[in-house]
């Protein structure tokens, strides 16, 4: 299956979807398949479908989260670097990672 194929078959079952959306979510359950000719299937398609936001929304709410600790570390001044602030900043490394992870078949950070 090509990834207009599973577009149109997106947009076929869920036609409110934004194009953006429809992007993401081909890419993402393109990715998450081994062999693409298994989202024929009805079930295995909304199976897939349902993971790839599940991930996406994990990651979505990761990234929030983290983005407000770096507004809380940012606040803080470059008066003094501590240990916590070196934590924060290597947390916020790895859920980018984990957020590019979610769009390349291969993961970005060990």
């Amino acid at each position: 299956m090509q990834c207009h194929e599973l577009a149109e078959r997106l947009i076929k079952l869920q036609p409110q979807l934004t194009p953006h959306e429809v992007a993401r979510l081909s890419l993402l359950i393109l990715n998450d398949v081994t062999e693409p000719s298994e989202l024929a299937d009805d079930q295995a398609l909304l199976r897939h479908w349902n993971s790839a936001c599940f991930r996406l929304q994990a990651a979505s709410d990761q990234h929030a989260a983290m983005s407000d600790e770096l507004d809380d570390l940012a606040g803080d001044g470059p008066i003094k670097f501590e240990p916590e602030q070196i934590w924060t900043l290597l947390r916020a490394i790895k859920v980018q990672s984990q957020l590019l992870d979610l769009y390349i078949e291969e993961p970005s950070l060990v």
